[in-house]
């Protein structure tokens, strides 16, 4: 019986990480899987879906340029037709809603079972979301984490936690979009500033606090209530 064919996009920054991947799609009884690309990096894989027509995109939150929050934001703002699905280790649930959000179609971690990944990919492709075994879009106390109220952004960044890290008022902005996993082209609109602006406050702001992606900017500004 013929199966339908996938064109997948793989970007995680560790080659046997994709290496298994391509290994696991390969046992796939429902779908002939062809990998037309593979990156390390974001930029690398927004490059490549300019390049080459796929269906479908695994995506690693954690890229050594650009997150994968980011990378998403970057990928729906310019109108991709890609599936996303995120591969990730971070299960909080206020990181989770961000990808999805963001705009993601899937999320599960990397550490669940072949099989659900073969069921979040037939879910997707379908044209729905998929939530993973062990993940959760409302956190600890069963409340749904917030992003807006009222059209408002709802971050009230204490005095202690500004003077902490030295941000400085308009790093205080930046980073109040950035937990509502705003893209730096939404914040520089919101802002009336430009996208390299934003970047290099997006890495000023990582730098003060010692993060290297947008989604422990995200689990910071949680774990500090500052959302």
């Amino acid at each position: 019986m013929d199966v339908p064919t996938l064109r997948v996009l793989i970007a995680d920054d560790h080659q046997i990480f994709i290496e298994g991947l391509k290994t696991v799609l390969g046992r796939s009884e429902n779908f002939d899987f062809v990998v037309v690309g593979e990156a390390h990096t974001g930029h690398g894989i927004i490059k490549l879906s300019e390049q080459r027509e796929a269906d479908l995109l695994l995506l690693d939150m954690n890229l050594p340029d650009i997150d994968g929050m980011e990378v998403i934001s970057q990928l729906k703002d310019k109108g991709s037709p890609l599936r996303i699905i995120t591969l990730s280790m971070y299960d909080e649930s206020k990181i989770v809603k961000a990808a999805f959000k963001a705009g993601a179609d899937g999320y599960l971690l990397k550490s669940n079972n072949i099989s659900e990944l073969f069921t979040a990919i037939s879910t997707v492709i379908a044209g729905n979301t998929f939530l993973g075994e062990g993940l959760s879009l409302t956190n600890k106390s069963g409340t749904h984490t917030r992003f807006m109220h009222e059209g408002k952004l709802s971050v009230d960044f204490s005095d202690r936690f500004v003077k902490k890290f030295k941000l400085t008022k308009r790093e205080i902005e930046v980073l109040r979009l950035v937990a509502h996993a705003m893209s730096n082209k939404d914040i520089a609109r919101e802002l009336y500033i430009s996208d390299q602006t934003v970047s290099v406050h997006r890495k000023n702001i990582m730098h003060k606090v010692g993060v290297n992606s947008t989604a422990s900017l995200i689990k910071l500004a949680f774990e500090n209530n500052l959302v």
